[in-house]
Protein backbone atom coordinates (compact mmCIF):
# COMPACT_ATOMS: atom_id res chain seq x y z
CA UNK A 1 0.00 0.00 0.00
CA UNK A 2 1.03 3.44 -0.63
CA UNK A 3 2.37 6.31 1.89
CA UNK A 4 -0.28 8.01 1.59
CA UNK A 5 -2.98 4.96 3.04
CA UNK A 6 -1.09 5.37 5.78
CA UNK A 7 -1.78 8.75 6.67
CA UNK A 8 -5.61 8.22 6.61
CA UNK A 9 -6.30 6.76 10.39
CA UNK A 10 -8.73 3.60 9.93
CA UNK A 11 -11.71 4.25 11.74
CA UNK A 12 -12.23 0.30 13.14
CA UNK A 13 -9.00 0.70 14.81
CA UNK A 14 -10.19 2.06 18.65
CA UNK A 15 -13.09 -0.67 17.90
CA UNK A 16 -10.41 -3.65 17.44
CA UNK A 17 -8.66 -2.35 20.69
CA UNK A 18 -11.84 -2.47 22.69
CA UNK A 19 -12.08 -6.26 21.14
CA UNK A 20 -8.88 -6.94 21.86
CA UNK A 21 -9.46 -5.62 25.54
CA UNK A 22 -12.09 -8.20 26.16
CA UNK A 23 -10.87 -11.45 24.19
CA UNK A 24 -7.49 -12.82 23.79
CA UNK A 25 -7.70 -12.98 20.23
CA UNK A 26 -9.58 -10.89 17.78
CA UNK A 27 -10.04 -12.20 14.02
CA UNK A 28 -10.07 -9.19 10.96
CA UNK A 29 -12.05 -9.97 8.36
CA UNK A 30 -12.89 -8.34 4.82
CA UNK A 31 -11.55 -8.21 1.04
CA UNK A 32 -9.28 -8.44 -0.08
CA UNK A 33 -6.64 -5.56 -0.38
CA UNK A 34 -8.93 -3.68 1.45
CA UNK A 35 -5.90 -2.89 3.94
CA UNK A 36 -5.79 -5.38 6.87
CA UNK A 37 -2.69 -5.76 7.19
CA UNK A 38 -1.66 -2.67 6.86
CA UNK A 39 -3.72 -1.94 9.83
CA UNK A 40 -2.60 -4.59 11.89
CA UNK A 41 1.42 -3.87 11.33
CA UNK A 42 -0.02 -0.34 13.09
CA UNK A 43 -0.94 -2.05 15.96
CA UNK A 44 1.73 -4.95 16.58
CA UNK A 45 5.33 -5.25 15.17
CA UNK A 46 5.38 -8.78 16.19
CA UNK A 47 4.33 -9.99 12.30
CA UNK A 48 3.79 -13.34 10.69
CA UNK A 49 2.53 -14.15 7.32
CA UNK A 50 0.84 -17.14 7.16
CA UNK A 51 1.25 -17.24 3.04
CA UNK A 52 5.02 -17.78 3.64
CA UNK A 53 6.81 -20.84 4.19
CA UNK A 54 9.84 -18.90 6.18
CA UNK A 55 7.34 -17.21 8.47
CA UNK A 56 5.76 -20.76 8.95
CA UNK A 57 9.50 -21.93 10.00
CA UNK A 58 10.06 -19.06 12.41
CA UNK A 59 6.82 -19.46 13.83
CA UNK A 60 7.36 -23.14 14.64
CA UNK A 61 10.95 -22.30 16.12
CA UNK A 62 10.02 -19.57 18.54
CA UNK A 63 6.50 -20.94 19.45
CA UNK A 64 7.28 -20.94 23.16
CA UNK A 65 8.60 -17.08 22.84
CA UNK A 66 5.42 -16.16 20.71
CA UNK A 67 3.41 -17.92 23.24
CA UNK A 68 4.80 -16.61 26.59
CA UNK A 69 5.10 -13.28 25.17
CA UNK A 70 3.64 -9.64 26.38
CA UNK A 71 3.13 -8.28 22.50
CA UNK A 72 0.41 -8.50 20.39
CA UNK A 73 0.89 -11.32 17.67
CA UNK A 74 -0.20 -10.43 14.01
CA UNK A 75 -0.88 -14.11 11.95
CA UNK A 76 -1.43 -12.45 9.23
CA UNK A 77 -3.82 -14.62 5.96
CA UNK A 78 -4.50 -16.86 9.23
CA UNK A 79 -6.66 -19.33 6.80
CA UNK A 80 -3.49 -20.46 4.77
CA UNK A 81 -2.21 -22.26 8.07
CA UNK A 82 -5.02 -24.36 9.34
CA UNK A 83 -2.80 -25.97 11.88
CA UNK A 84 -2.58 -22.65 13.61
CA UNK A 85 -5.91 -23.04 15.40
CA UNK A 86 -5.30 -25.68 17.31
CA UNK A 87 -2.22 -24.30 18.54
CA UNK A 88 -3.67 -20.87 19.21
CA UNK A 89 -6.76 -22.79 21.06
CA UNK A 90 -4.21 -24.83 23.43
CA UNK A 91 -2.12 -21.57 24.23
CA UNK A 92 -5.56 -19.71 25.37
CA UNK A 93 -7.09 -22.26 27.05
CA UNK A 94 -4.06 -22.52 29.03
CA UNK A 95 -4.22 -18.87 30.32
CA UNK A 96 -8.23 -17.88 29.45
CA UNK A 97 -7.48 -14.40 31.73
CA UNK A 98 -4.91 -13.22 29.41
CA UNK A 99 -6.66 -10.80 26.71
CA UNK A 100 -5.16 -9.12 23.89
CA UNK A 101 -3.14 -11.55 22.88
CA UNK A 102 -3.36 -12.70 18.99
CA UNK A 103 -4.55 -10.54 16.01
CA UNK A 104 -5.23 -12.87 13.12
CA UNK A 105 -6.59 -11.60 9.20
CA UNK A 106 -7.37 -12.93 6.52
CA UNK A 107 -10.18 -12.64 3.49
CA UNK A 108 -12.99 -14.29 4.49
CA UNK A 109 -13.72 -18.32 2.97
CA UNK A 110 -15.68 -20.63 3.96
CA UNK A 111 -12.56 -22.39 5.28
CA UNK A 112 -11.65 -19.44 7.90
CA UNK A 113 -14.97 -19.13 9.14
CA UNK A 114 -14.79 -22.85 9.44
CA UNK A 115 -11.42 -22.92 11.31
CA UNK A 116 -13.04 -20.06 13.48
CA UNK A 117 -15.81 -21.43 14.59
CA UNK A 118 -14.76 -25.08 15.46
CA UNK A 119 -11.46 -24.12 16.79
CA UNK A 120 -11.84 -20.60 18.37
CA UNK A 121 -15.25 -20.60 19.12
CA UNK A 122 -15.79 -18.35 22.79
CA UNK A 123 -12.13 -17.47 22.17
CA UNK A 124 -12.09 -14.31 19.79
CA UNK A 125 -14.18 -11.77 18.40
CA UNK A 126 -14.63 -11.28 14.42
CA UNK A 127 -14.26 -7.83 13.26
CA UNK A 128 -15.10 -6.71 9.63
CA UNK A 129 -12.77 -4.03 7.66
CA UNK A 130 -14.27 -2.44 5.04
CA UNK A 131 -12.20 -0.58 2.45
CA UNK A 132 -11.56 3.37 3.02
CA UNK A 133 -15.50 4.53 3.84
CA UNK A 134 -16.97 8.52 3.48
CA UNK A 135 -15.92 8.90 7.58
CA UNK A 136 -12.05 8.04 7.09
CA UNK A 137 -11.62 10.02 4.03
CA UNK A 138 -11.43 13.52 4.68
CA UNK A 139 -9.91 15.64 1.77
CA UNK A 140 -12.93 17.20 0.30
CA UNK A 141 -11.13 15.77 -2.98
CA UNK A 142 -11.01 12.27 -2.14
CA UNK A 143 -14.51 12.30 -0.80
CA UNK A 144 -15.53 13.72 -4.35
CA UNK A 145 -13.82 10.40 -6.14
CA UNK A 146 -15.08 7.97 -3.19
CA UNK A 147 -18.53 6.92 -4.96
CA UNK A 148 -16.88 6.84 -8.38
CA UNK A 149 -13.99 5.14 -7.63
CA UNK A 150 -14.89 2.95 -4.96
CA UNK A 151 -13.25 2.69 -1.29
CA UNK A 152 -10.16 0.40 -2.53
CA UNK A 153 -7.12 2.28 -1.47
CA UNK A 154 -5.33 1.14 -4.75
CA UNK A 155 -8.45 1.09 -7.06
CA UNK A 156 -7.75 5.24 -7.35
CA UNK A 157 -8.78 6.60 -4.54
CA UNK A 158 -5.14 7.52 -3.54
CA UNK A 159 -3.60 6.53 -7.02
CA UNK A 160 -4.85 8.12 -10.15
CA UNK A 161 -5.39 6.72 -13.51
CA UNK A 162 -5.94 3.03 -11.67
CA UNK A 163 -9.73 3.27 -12.01
CA UNK A 164 -11.34 1.33 -13.93
CA UNK A 165 -8.36 -1.02 -14.62
CA UNK A 166 -7.65 -1.95 -11.04
CA UNK A 167 -11.30 -2.90 -9.90
CA UNK A 168 -11.22 -5.23 -13.84
CA UNK A 169 -8.20 -6.82 -12.95
CA UNK A 170 -9.23 -7.16 -9.09
CA UNK A 171 -12.47 -9.17 -10.24
CA UNK A 172 -10.75 -11.55 -12.56
CA UNK A 173 -8.35 -12.65 -10.24
CA UNK A 174 -11.06 -13.18 -7.52
CA UNK A 175 -13.06 -15.46 -10.42
CA UNK A 176 -9.99 -16.90 -12.01
CA UNK A 177 -7.90 -17.72 -8.45
CA UNK A 178 -9.81 -16.66 -4.81
CA UNK A 179 -13.26 -18.33 -5.09
CA UNK A 180 -12.52 -21.88 -6.71
CA UNK A 181 -9.91 -21.98 -4.12
CA UNK A 182 -12.36 -20.84 -1.23
CA UNK A 183 -14.58 -23.62 -2.79
CA UNK A 184 -17.11 -21.49 -5.57
CA UNK A 185 -17.65 -24.37 -8.36
CA UNK A 186 -18.31 -22.26 -11.19
CA UNK A 187 -16.34 -22.02 -13.67
CA UNK A 188 -14.43 -18.71 -13.87
CA UNK A 189 -16.51 -17.65 -17.00
CA UNK A 190 -19.84 -18.21 -15.24
CA UNK A 191 -18.99 -16.11 -12.05
CA UNK A 192 -17.85 -13.58 -14.29
CA UNK A 193 -21.19 -13.45 -16.61
CA UNK A 194 -22.63 -13.57 -12.46
CA UNK A 195 -21.10 -10.58 -11.75
CA UNK A 196 -22.46 -8.69 -14.85
CA UNK A 197 -25.64 -9.50 -14.30
CA UNK A 198 -25.66 -8.67 -10.32
CA UNK A 199 -24.15 -5.35 -11.54
CA UNK A 200 -27.15 -4.79 -13.87
CA UNK A 201 -29.70 -5.44 -11.07
CA UNK A 202 -27.62 -3.75 -8.15
CA UNK A 203 -30.38 -2.27 -5.37
CA UNK A 204 -33.23 -4.72 -7.24
CA UNK A 205 -34.79 -7.70 -5.43
CA UNK A 206 -33.21 -10.66 -5.40
CA UNK A 207 -34.52 -13.15 -8.41
CA UNK A 208 -32.62 -16.34 -8.07
CA UNK A 209 -34.54 -18.01 -11.05
CA UNK A 210 -34.34 -14.91 -13.61
CA UNK A 211 -30.52 -14.90 -12.98
CA UNK A 212 -30.55 -18.49 -12.92
CA UNK A 213 -32.42 -18.86 -16.39
CA UNK A 214 -29.54 -16.59 -18.14
CA UNK A 215 -26.91 -18.80 -16.70
CA UNK A 216 -28.80 -21.80 -17.64
CA UNK A 217 -28.79 -22.77 -13.85
CA UNK A 218 -31.47 -23.62 -11.60
CA UNK A 219 -32.43 -20.76 -9.01
CA UNK A 220 -30.86 -22.84 -6.32
CA UNK A 221 -27.32 -23.27 -7.73
CA UNK A 222 -27.37 -19.43 -8.49
CA UNK A 223 -28.42 -18.86 -4.50
CA UNK A 224 -25.43 -21.09 -3.38
CA UNK A 225 -23.26 -18.89 -5.92
CA UNK A 226 -24.29 -15.72 -4.37
CA UNK A 227 -23.50 -16.84 -0.62
CA UNK A 228 -19.82 -17.16 -1.97
CA UNK A 229 -19.91 -13.76 -3.37
CA UNK A 230 -21.47 -12.27 -0.32
CA UNK A 231 -18.64 -14.12 1.91
CA UNK A 232 -16.40 -12.64 -0.33
CA UNK A 233 -17.77 -9.37 1.01
CA UNK A 234 -18.23 -8.50 -2.57
CA UNK A 235 -22.29 -8.86 -2.22
CA UNK A 236 -24.53 -7.31 0.42
CA UNK A 237 -28.07 -8.53 0.73
CA UNK A 238 -30.74 -6.38 2.64
CA UNK A 239 -33.31 -8.68 3.74
CA UNK A 240 -37.40 -7.15 4.37
CA UNK A 241 -38.43 -5.96 7.31
CA UNK A 242 -41.32 -7.65 8.61
CA UNK A 243 -43.95 -4.73 10.33
CA UNK A 244 -46.85 -5.76 11.22
CA UNK A 245 -48.90 -3.25 8.26
CA UNK A 246 -52.30 -4.46 6.52
CA UNK A 247 -50.42 -3.87 2.95
CA UNK A 248 -48.80 -6.54 1.53
CA UNK A 249 -44.69 -6.94 1.76
CA UNK A 250 -42.22 -7.51 -0.76
CA UNK A 251 -40.70 -10.39 1.30
CA UNK A 252 -37.05 -11.12 -1.58
CA UNK A 253 -34.17 -9.33 -0.15
CA UNK A 254 -32.41 -6.90 -1.81
CA UNK A 255 -28.77 -7.19 -3.71
CA UNK A 256 -26.12 -4.48 -3.55
CA UNK A 257 -22.87 -4.79 -4.94
CA UNK A 258 -20.59 -2.93 -1.51
CA UNK A 259 -17.71 -1.48 -3.17
CA UNK A 260 -19.37 1.37 -5.82
CA UNK A 261 -16.00 1.22 -7.78
CA UNK A 262 -16.17 -2.27 -8.97
CA UNK A 263 -19.95 -1.53 -10.14
CA UNK A 264 -19.20 1.20 -11.95
CA UNK A 265 -16.20 -0.95 -13.65
CA UNK A 266 -18.48 -3.65 -14.76
CA UNK A 267 -21.15 -1.51 -15.91
CA UNK A 268 -18.35 0.43 -17.67
CA UNK A 269 -19.17 3.83 -16.06
CA UNK A 270 -15.46 5.58 -15.84
CA UNK A 271 -15.87 9.43 -15.32
CA UNK A 272 -18.94 11.25 -13.31
CA UNK A 273 -20.20 12.54 -16.08
CA UNK A 274 -20.73 8.99 -17.56
CA UNK A 275 -22.03 7.92 -14.32
CA UNK A 276 -24.55 10.31 -13.76
CA UNK A 277 -25.82 10.18 -17.42
CA UNK A 278 -26.75 6.51 -16.70
CA UNK A 279 -30.40 5.45 -15.53
CA UNK A 280 -29.28 3.43 -12.85
CA UNK A 281 -27.28 6.19 -11.29
CA UNK A 282 -30.10 6.45 -8.36
CA UNK A 283 -29.58 3.13 -7.19
CA UNK A 284 -26.07 2.90 -7.05
CA UNK A 285 -26.07 6.26 -4.75
CA UNK A 286 -28.74 4.61 -2.55
CA UNK A 287 -26.42 1.44 -2.34
CA UNK A 288 -22.98 3.60 -1.86
CA UNK A 289 -24.95 5.56 1.23
CA UNK A 290 -26.41 2.66 3.05
CA UNK A 291 -22.57 1.11 2.68
CA UNK A 292 -21.07 4.16 4.49
CA UNK A 293 -24.20 4.16 6.80
CA UNK A 294 -23.54 0.65 7.96
CA UNK A 295 -19.52 0.95 7.90
CA UNK A 296 -20.07 4.02 10.75
CA UNK A 297 -22.79 2.15 12.61
CA UNK A 298 -20.12 -0.73 12.85
CA UNK A 299 -16.89 1.28 13.20
CA UNK A 300 -18.81 3.47 16.47
CA UNK A 301 -20.03 -0.35 17.70
CA UNK A 302 -24.08 0.19 17.76
CA UNK A 303 -25.35 -3.27 17.67
CA UNK A 304 -27.49 -3.19 14.68
CA UNK A 305 -29.37 -5.09 12.68
CA UNK A 306 -30.66 -3.50 8.70
CA UNK A 307 -33.51 -4.25 6.34
CA UNK A 308 -36.02 -2.41 3.60
CA UNK A 309 -39.17 -2.21 3.94
CA UNK A 310 -41.18 -1.88 -0.07
CA UNK A 311 -44.91 -2.86 -0.10
CA UNK A 312 -46.59 -4.20 -3.26
CA UNK A 313 -48.25 -1.20 -4.16
CA UNK A 314 -44.36 0.85 -4.49
CA UNK A 315 -44.21 2.60 -1.19
CA UNK A 316 -40.63 2.10 -0.11
CA UNK A 317 -37.88 2.71 2.97
CA UNK A 318 -34.69 2.70 1.56
CA UNK A 319 -32.83 1.28 5.08
CA UNK A 320 -34.42 0.31 8.10
CA UNK A 321 -32.14 0.20 11.23
CA UNK A 322 -33.00 -1.82 14.06
CA UNK A 323 -30.84 -0.95 17.54
CA UNK A 324 -30.97 -2.51 20.92
CA UNK A 325 -32.96 1.02 21.93
CA UNK A 326 -34.64 2.81 18.64
CA UNK A 327 -35.78 1.77 15.06
CA UNK A 328 -34.58 4.15 12.04
CA UNK A 329 -36.55 5.28 9.06
CA UNK A 330 -33.68 5.76 6.65
CA UNK A 331 -34.75 7.38 2.76
CA UNK A 332 -31.33 8.07 0.17
CA UNK A 333 -32.15 10.27 -2.60
CA UNK A 334 -29.74 11.73 -5.06
CA UNK A 335 -30.72 15.45 -5.43
CA UNK A 336 -29.42 18.69 -4.10
CA UNK A 337 -32.95 19.77 -3.03
CA UNK A 338 -35.13 16.90 -1.65
CA UNK A 339 -38.63 17.82 -1.64
CA UNK A 340 -41.27 17.97 0.71
CA UNK A 341 -43.28 15.29 -0.67
CA UNK A 342 -40.17 12.87 -0.09
CA UNK A 343 -40.34 13.97 3.67
CA UNK A 344 -43.97 12.97 3.86
CA UNK A 345 -43.89 10.19 2.28
CA UNK A 346 -40.96 8.95 4.67
CA UNK A 347 -43.17 9.93 7.67
CA UNK A 348 -46.01 8.14 7.15
CA UNK A 349 -44.65 4.85 6.45
CA UNK A 350 -42.21 5.37 8.87
CA UNK A 351 -45.06 6.18 11.42
CA UNK A 352 -47.06 2.66 10.53
CA UNK A 353 -43.29 0.84 11.62
CA UNK A 354 -43.25 3.27 14.54
CA UNK A 355 -39.64 4.52 13.85
CA UNK A 356 -38.07 6.58 16.75
CA UNK A 357 -36.04 8.45 14.02
CA UNK A 358 -36.46 9.58 10.74
CA UNK A 359 -33.25 10.54 7.54
CA UNK A 360 -33.97 11.73 4.41
CA UNK A 361 -30.23 11.67 3.26
CA UNK A 362 -29.63 13.59 -0.44
CA UNK A 363 -26.51 15.84 -1.09
CA UNK A 364 -28.15 18.62 -0.10
CA UNK A 365 -26.59 21.41 1.67
CA UNK A 366 -29.42 22.53 3.71
CA UNK A 367 -29.84 20.66 6.94
CA UNK A 368 -33.56 20.76 8.25
CA UNK A 369 -33.71 19.08 11.50
CA UNK A 370 -37.16 19.15 13.64
CA UNK A 371 -36.96 16.28 16.81
CA UNK A 372 -37.19 13.22 15.43
CA UNK A 373 -36.73 13.82 11.70
CA UNK A 374 -33.85 15.38 9.79
CA UNK A 375 -32.86 16.21 6.17
CA UNK A 376 -29.30 15.80 5.71
CA UNK A 377 -26.23 15.03 3.90
CA UNK A 378 -24.47 11.86 4.17
CA UNK A 379 -21.39 14.32 6.20
CA UNK A 380 -24.05 15.57 8.67
CA UNK A 381 -25.53 11.50 9.18
CA UNK A 382 -21.74 10.60 9.49
CA UNK A 383 -21.20 12.67 11.92
CA UNK A 384 -24.34 11.94 13.65
CA UNK A 385 -23.70 8.46 13.81
CA UNK A 386 -20.27 9.08 15.40
CA UNK A 387 -21.59 10.89 18.39
CA UNK A 388 -24.78 8.70 18.72
CA UNK A 389 -21.76 5.45 19.32
CA UNK A 390 -19.92 7.85 21.45
CA UNK A 391 -22.29 10.20 23.29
Amino acid sequence: FSNIQDMIPRALVPLIKKRLRSNPAVVLVGPRQSGKTTLACTLSSKFFDMEQEADRLKLNLDWDDVESGKRLVVFDEAQSWPELYNRLRGSIDRDRKRMNRFLLTGSVSPALMRQVSESLAGRCAVVELTPLSYMEVKRPAQREKLWLHGGFPDGGLLRGGEFPHWQLDYLDILAQRDLPLWGLPARPQVTQRLFRMLAAVHGQTWNASAIGRSLGLSHHTVSGYLDYLEGAFLIRRIQPYHANLKKRLVKSPKVFWRDSGLLHALLQADSRDALLARPWVGASWEGFVIEQLLAAVQAHDVPASVYFLRTSDGHEIDLVVETSQELWAMEVKLTTSPRLEDMRRLNHLADLIGADRQFLVSQTRRIIERDDKVSCNLTWVVEWLSSYGNP
